[in-house]
């Protein structure tokens, strides 16, 4: 009988080479919190001794010609140049005549001319994590101070753009913004992304947390909880994918890309999606903390899905364990039967188990929060993915699908969503003496400030 492994030859591996430690603040931040598993007064800094074993086992153990590497935090440019210097110098002694790619995800605040020269230089691909205009993003992205990063953020973005350096933008889609699709579509747009993913954000606060352990729960952690008020309602996140979409068939398809759109359209005609929250199974995309901690994934960095450590287990010893398979396939196991009759199970195969906090109409328990709003999403691209999916099939171009949209539209208009207000809210920024957001009842900088458990970086 042929045996399955659910984990490719090329298995990911994101690093955190600053573990959670970040120049900012945002307040709906999953990781800065982190560092309450480690010393606190410890160096947050992967030592050279553990850089080099991981580049040489990561590059050893991929069984592909292109090695890509994700530098991650926290806040990776902290570390400085010449760290990733060190890293040039250690994947080429190390290459073993494979070709490298490096990956950064910043927030671009410490981005200058020094450092786009050396993005540059080295072709390193950037991740800028910016969640739509100023009173978009300064909702929630502030730094220690309390203070909006936008001006920032964009400052680095601008000089991405001026260097030539290649980028894709990260947006978090929370509770607020996920009110303005089309003005974060258009402004990212006109900023010159031309490579936009949106994640959602759904997070659930420990009601009964003490002080020294985590407060954000993993999604199997039943663990006496309430819904993060910077959680994406269900329904809004799927209407600002449709938003998004409507604006994309009928103008970008095939020059804007959308990582989600791409992924089910992938599934729709059968192929293999590059999204691991769509795909019918994981555990291939592990996390490495600073010290050598190998975890399951970036999103389950949590004491009960630490696979090992560097220095007494190797990474591919970790990541094709029978812990990490059995990780990966609970994915498509532990699925409900309400998802398993879904007409759009083949789209979305239960979408991240992280997110599987809710339970069916039936009363069975996990049922992915974000389902209705992605039902929504769904039934609306029906008609659209049906023609791209013919046009592939026939070897024609999907951007075919525009001239489509146009004259399906002439024939039968679409209804304009009333999804928000075309003027922007009033900027929110969370000061000290704020009520905090996690509804504890204290000021924010007794509460989550002080704690430092809300964070989010990408």
């Amino acid at each position: 009988m042929k045996t399955y492994n659910p984990i490719p030859v090329a298995f990911n591996i994101m690093a955190k080479p600053i573990g959670s430690v970040c120049n900012l603040d945002c307040i709906y931040c999953y990781y800065l919190e982190k560092e309450k598993m480690y010393d606190r007064a410890g160096n947050f800094r992967m030592p050279e001794q553990v850089l080099e074993k991981f580049i040489d086992e990561y590059i050893s153990a991929q069984n592909v010609p292109v090695v890509q590497f994700v530098w991650h935090g926290g806040e990776p440019t902290m570390l400085g140049i010449d760290y990733y210097k060190k890293i040039l110098e250690l994947q080429n002694r190390y290459s073993r005549g494979k070709s490298i790619e490096n990956i950064i995800q910043t927030n671009g605040v410490f981005i200058n001319d020094e450092w786009c020269r050396f993005f540059s230089d080295n072709h390193f691909l950037i991740g800028i994590s910016i969640d739509g205009p100023e009173h978009l993003h300064d909702r929630y992205r502030l730094n220690k101070a309390g203070r909006p990063s936008f001006a920032q953020t964009m400052r680095g973005l601008e000089l991405l753009v001026k260097y030539n350096v290649e980028f894709n933008t990260m947006t978090v889609i929370n509770d607020y913004n996920s009110q303005y699709p089309l003005e974060i579509y258009r402004f990212l747009k006109n900023a010159g992304s031309r490579y936009m993913q949106f994640t959602p954000i759904v997070e659930r606060i420990a009601t009964n947390a003490i002080d020294s352990s985590l407060r954000l729960l993993s999604g199997s952690d039943n663990t006496e909880n309430q819904i993060a008020p910077w959680s994406v309602k269900a329904l809004d996140y799927g209407r600002f994918l449709c938003e998004i979409f409507d604006d994309w068939v009928l103008h970008d398809v095939g020059t804007c890309f959308v990582p989600t759109f791409d992924s089910i359209l992938a599934n729709h005609v059968g192929k293999m999606t590059s999204i691991c929250i769509h795909a019918e199974t994981c555990g291939h995309a592990g996390a490495i903390e600073h010290n050598g901690d190998l975890f399951a994934c970036d999103h389950y960095v949590f004491p009960e899905y630490k696979l090992g450590n560097i220095y007494s287990d190797s990474l591919l010893s970790m990541m094709y364990s029978s812990r990490q398979i059995a990780f990966g396939q609970a994915k498509r196991d532990a699925m409900p039967q309400y998802c398993r009759q879904c007409e759009y199970l083949i789209l979305c195969n239960g979408e991240c188990p992280k997110n599987r906090i809710i339970q069916t109409p039936s009363g069975e328990d996990g049922l992915n929060y974000l389902c209705s709003g992605l039902r929504l999403f769904f039934a609306h691209v029906a008609p659209y993915m049906d023609f791209m999916a013919e046009e592939l099939t026939n070897e024609r171009p999907p951007s075919n699908v525009m001239a489509w949209a146009r004259e399906r539209i002439k024939s039968k208009p679409l209804v304009k969503s009333a999804l928000h207000a075309e003027k922007p809210l009033k900027r929110a920024i969370i000061k000290p003496n704020d009520a905090c957001p996690c509804r504890s009842g204290k000021k924010y900088k007794l509460c989550c400030r002080n704690k430092r458990i809300l964070n989010f970086e990408i």
